[in-house]
């Protein structure tokens, strides 16, 4: 069984071995070859050039033997296709070009024809397409409307987005118009990446944790289920939502196919939680891959014991990677997951 094979019998909850093993945002500062072409390139560059966005896609494959190829890109190219563009400050986290602050911004977005205007992606995943064969897996990936109003509400990363949750309780009416839009683009821009070779794709409710609940139903969840439910039937779709493993329940009624899970519960409390069977991405805390590569791959060990064979899991970190992260430590986790089926 090829590693494409294996993430879809993962995701049908089949038998296949073992876990498919990929790694949370696997590109980036900890690659010294990511460095290397970080120095000639800004970050917008890279993800804007096809050829570059699949040599650093393709980067992590060529040191470990993970299962599928991430996309390397941006969840802030759909607000960018919107019409506000994004960069990264000096001092860390993003800055939008401006914040949406009063309903006339948001109903200025330039959402007609925003996901023909992310050709530069499908044109990416196409060439990793043709590199990786029928035999490695390929993620495709965006960010939930509500968490990518978030950005564009607040203007950028922000302690708590007050803005936005300001805007969303005192112009609900324009708020709702403005995640209906972004719905709507995220849809379309998933449609065309597993048309463009995606095997499956994430979407990432990174701030779903400011949300609780009549609103979490309300400017979340109603939301991401509107985007899952303008996808073909049957399409792999993962589910990640930062800070809501308790609330299982919940995500699974989205119909994902998979849902991403952090390290705040084990995978078999998530099971539990969760109220009908589905596929499990994560849960390894990150941090691991700061530490001693030994202790590192006993805690995936770990993980891995607590799902308890179900066939229905994709081991992954619990959150994306960081610059921190030790290659050595890397190497050894993903040793210990692709040794579990021997």
């Amino acid at each position: 069984m090829n590693s494409r094979e294996r993430l879809l019998a993962a995701v049908r909850r089949e038998p296949h071995g073992r876990a498919p093993v990929w790694i949370m945002r696997q590109a980036g500062r900890y690659l010294p070859e990511y460095r290397e072409l970080k120095s000639r390139h800004d970050f917008v560059t890279l993800v804007r050039t096809p050829d570059l966005a699949t040599e650093v896609t393709l980067q992590p494959l060529r040191r470990f033997p993970l299962d599928a190829a991430i996309l390397f890109s941006d969840i802030l190219v759909v607000p960018e296709a919107l019409g506000v563009p994004y960069r990264f400050r000096e001092s860390g986290g993003i800055q939008m070009d401006r914040a949406l602050a009063t309903p006339a911004d948001l109903a200025a977005l330039s959402a007609e024809g925003a996901a023909d205007r992310l050709g530069y992606v499908y044109d990416t995943l196409r060439l990793l397409r043709a590199e990786l064969g029928a035999s490695k897996a390929l993620l495709g990936f965006a960010g939930s409307p509500w968490t990518l109003a978030c950005y564009l509400v607040d203007g950028g990363s922000a302690e708590g987005f007050p803005r936005t949750l300001a805007l969303a309780r005192n112009e609900p009416a324009a708020f709702a118009r403005l995640l209906e839009t972004l719905a709507d683009t995220v849809a379309e821009y998933l449609r065309r990446q597993l048309e463009a070779g995606a095997d499956a794709v994430q979407v990432f409710d990174s701030w779903a944790g400011l949300l609780a609940g009549a609103e979490y139903e309300a400017l979340s969840l109603r939301w991401t289920r509107a985007v899952l439910d303008r996808l073909p039937a049957g399409a792999p779709v993962i589910l990640y939502a930062k800070g809501k493993s308790a609330e299982a329940r919940a995500l699974a009624g989205t119909g994902a196919a998979v849902l991403g899970v952090d390290w705040e519960l084990p995978l078999s409390r998530v099971r539990a939680l969760a109220g009908r069977p589905v596929c499990l991405q994560g849960n390894l805390d990150p941090e691991w891959m700061t530490r001693d590569p030994e202790a590192a791959a006993g805690a995936a060990r770990a993980v891995l014991a607590d799902n308890a064979g179900d066939p229905g899991h994709i081991f992954n970190l619990g959150h994306g990677i960081t610059p921190e992260a030790r290659i050595e430590t890397v190497a050894a986790v993903v040793a210990a997951v692709v040794g579990s089926g021997d």
